[in-house]
């Protein structure tokens, strides 16, 4: 009897898994993203949302017929649209496609890049997810791997951190999209690290970086900033894939 219930119990724990990794109940792709699951699901807020929200994120990846064990996906935030934009694709499948977009549900700052500690700025540049925040004040959350090398280089000593997409209305410098927001998209960024995306590409822009719109904010301190990153919003707008982009260090003036 104690057997039977200790397997019960496991049977109970790796259904939400199945249910969003696939609709037959396998396994993820590799043993490493398999153990990432299960340490993730040790955390009430990760449970919760994958039996609540679960079934909404695997709807939206059937609809796009994207399979949970391939996939990758990356966020892309234009901020005077507002929105969070998160593409998605099977490995090996071909370009990025826009899976959703999350508005944003505040916004702090100005347009510009993120310089100092507590300038309220959001950052703008090629960033990553580099870590996934189970516990967060503000729900859930995903953090940026702020300051990169252009912002050590071009920013003030001490360039301020702790940069997260997160739940939650309320910011001082990062992207809160709702808790609701959240919960899916932190499942689908579990999903493609369980997947085997190592790298989930995190790209931030003050507006369409076309000639029109930066002519219209040429006398803008940032604009040589603004046209470093032309190249890798050009890129992803021409070819929906990540470039492969050296962070840009140009100096404003």
């Amino acid at each position: 009897m104690f057997m039977l219930r200790r397997l019960s119990c496991c049977v109970l724990l790796l259904l939400p898994v199945c249910q969003l990794l696939a609709q037959s109940c396998t396994a993820p792709a590799d043993t490493s993203g398999g153990a990432f699951w299960r340490q993730q699901l040790r955390f009430p807020r990760v449970r919760a949302a994958q039996v609540g929200t679960g079934p909404v994120v695997a709807s939206r990846l059937r609809a796009r017929g994207l399979d949970p064990q391939r996939l990758e996906i990356m966020f892309r935030l234009i901020k005077t649209n507002r929105e969070l934009e998160v593409w998605a694709r099977n490995r090996d499948g071909g370009p990025f496609e826009l899976l959703h977009a999350y508005p944003l549900a505040a916004a702090s700052g100005s347009l510009g890049p993120k310089r100092r500690a507590g300038d309220f700025q959001v950052p703008e540049g090629f960033y990553e997810i580099d870590r996934f925040n189970p516990k967060s004040n503000f729900h859930l959350s995903l953090g940026l791997n702020y300051p990169n090398a252009a912002d050590r280089a071009l920013g003030e000593p001490n360039p301020g951190g702790d940069i997260f997409i997160h739940g939650g209305a309320v910011t001082i410098g990062c992207l809160p999209i709702t808790d609701a927001g959240i919960e899916e998209v932190y499942l689908l960024a579990l999903t493609a690290r369980a997947a085997g995306q190592a790298v989930i590409p995190v790209h931030i822009f003050p507006f369409p970086l076309t000639e029109g719109e930066l002519a219209r904010r040429r006398s803008s301190p940032h604009q040589l900033f603004w046209r470093s990153l032309v190249a890798g919003y050009t890129y992803f707008e021409k070819h929906h894939e990540a470039a492969e982009m050296a962070e840009p260090v140009v100096a404003e003036r």
